[in-house]
């Protein structure tokens, strides 16, 4: 709802895949070519899974994989897509070859992301990802042994590790600017989120309770991609772009992706940023304290960018002192797309 919650113009991308499209047959196998063998092309997959929060088609274009797939996909005794997937025996995997495994139309299934876009990913014990890690190797034991499969998730998991505390480190240092009431604006200088809230818009969930975060106890802020402070966007790029990119890279086997293009690089430079944003907030309100300024925030911020046309304003005029939770009460409801009707 943090994307979509914006201008049309703005999130064609989003709502042209996260509508129908993930319904209709004619998605992968095209409405005016409805053939088999057309869909169980990598490209097929390229036209919704690619870009900066799911990278999917990039990661494996620039693996090893990838460029296996492209320099031998035109000869049909290296890829014959004219066999079903389940008797397919080709020199490289595609997309489908291994997430449709024997022709099945669940993707999911040979899924291992554990959480949002695959942010969190490495393994800490739980029945269900032991269950999805050795379907993993399941499949790539096909070409591969075992060992070397679990070697690769193994490195996945490392490389999660390690840009969870990169993303840990930028959300803190944010967190302690808003804090010490220095961040550029904070919650209660800002037009509403789209859930009608002014909350600090990283306090996710129950990690930041209480009034000084902007909210009761157990009050949730929600993501902003825009009409946030500087430092609050260079922390949602950190988690919701590169660290994505660093999962997507490992588990394509596309290393470089998950390193220099915008991976963990990227995420060493966005730490920067917030440090450097921290510092420079930290001393000008040391000038300002020193010289009698009291700064008073634009007030764009509180009319937002463009946000008049959203819900959460709407909710303010019209609904005053509810939220969008308490109007959609019901469970699940943001993810069918079936709130109450009144």
């Amino acid at each position: 709802a943090w994307s979509i919650e914006r201008p049309p113009g703005d999130t064609a991308g989003c709502t042209f895949c996260h509508t129908s499209s993930e319904e209709r047959c004619s998605t992968c196998h095209q409405r005016h070519q409805f053939d088999p063998a057309v869909a169980r092309h990598s490209e097929q997959c390229k036209a919704c899974h690619w870009g900066k929060d799911h990278r999917d088609w990039e990661a494996y274009d620039i693996s090893i994989h990838g460029v296996v797939y492209q320099v031998n996909k035109w000869n049909p005794t290296q890829f014959d897509f004219s066999k079903k997937l389940s008797d397919a025996d080709y020199v490289g995997p595609t997309c489908q070859y291994c997430h449709l495994r024997g022709g099945h139309h669940n993707v999911q299934r040979l899924s291992t992301v554990y959480t949002s876009m695959g942010m969190s990913n490495a393994d800490r014990g739980a029945p269900l990802w032991k269950e999805k890690r050795d379907t993993w190797v399941s499949v790539c034991d096909d070409c591969h042994s075992p060992r070397f499969a679990r070697e690769n998730l193994q490195a996945m998991d490392e490389a999660c590790k390690d840009a969870g505390l990169k993303y840990t480190e930028t959300f803190k240092v944010a967190e302690n600017l808003m804090l010490d009431g220095m961040g550029e604006p904070m919650p209660k200088d800002l037009a509403p989120d789209w859930s009608g809230q002014h909350i600090w818009s990283l306090k996710i969930g129950a990690y930041h309770d209480g009034p000084k975060y902007g909210g009761a106890q157990g009050e949730s802020g929600e993501f902003r991609m825009s009409n946030c402070s500087d430092i609050e966007r260079i922390c949602f790029e950190s988690v919701g772009y590169w660290m994505t990119y660093i999962m997507k890279g490992m588990a394509h086997g596309s290393w470089n992706d998950a390193t220099y293009c915008d991976g963990s690089f990227g995420m060493d430079r966005w730490l920067v940023k917030a440090k450097a944003a921290s510092e420079q907030a930290r001393r000008f309100t040391a000038l300002e304290k020193k010289t009698g300024i009291n700064w008073v925030p634009s007030e764009f911020w509180r009319k937002g960018d463009y946000l008049e046309q959203l819900t959460g304003t709407r909710i303010v005029k019209e609904f005053p002192g509810k939220t969008i939770f308490d109007l959609c009460p019901e469970p699940g409801w943001l993810d069918t797309h079936h709130a109450p009707a009144e």
